[in-house]
């Protein structure tokens, strides 16, 4: 009886991966969070207008310091700072969190061969960090709870 009880408790509620999962989302959510807020903001002020031209001198930095062309920076860098707020959101709130993750890590794989392109070693392994957790993140997908859409 005991047994029964007990296996009912851990499964109707949260267990440890399930704690886990949650602080790889709430991590990776407030991570994305600040790293496209970040986008926006110069000289102390945040606006549209300065997303574009932050947008444009890291798309241009990087093209002039590797073998990247131009258009291939921009392309990826123009919508990066919104796909950034809206990962945060749908991994926040729990929109679609395995499609979220597995942007993710594509995008981490972008910002990393960009990294690797101006050969910034040290943003090469936080990034992988960051890679790891999303990789970890979407092994745990299962244990998710409190979403609002699952995937």
């Amino acid at each position: 009886m005991s047994d029964r009880n007990n296996s009912s408790t851990s499964s109707d509620w949260c267990d440890s991966q399930c704690w886990s999962f949650l602080g790889f989302r709430l991590f990776l959510a407030f991570r994305w969070f600040f790293a496209g807020l970040d986008k926006f903001e110069l000289d102390g002020s945040y606006s549209f207008a300065n997303y574009y031209v932050n947008m444009d001198r890291m798309a241009t930095g990087i093209a002039g310091s590797s073998i990247l062309p131009l258009w291939s920076t921009k392309v990826f860098a123009l919508p990066s700072g919104y796909l950034m707020l809206l990962l945060s959101l749908t991994l926040l709130l729990g929109i679609k969190i395995r499609l979220s993750l597995i942007v993710s890590l594509f995008l981490y794989l972008g910002l990393t061969v960009g990294m690797m392109a101006v050969n910034e070693n040290s943003g090469i392994a936080w990034l992988a960090i960051h890679l790891l957790i999303s990789v970890m993140a979407l092994q745990m997908v299962k244990s998710a709870k409190w979403v609002l859409w699952k995937d």
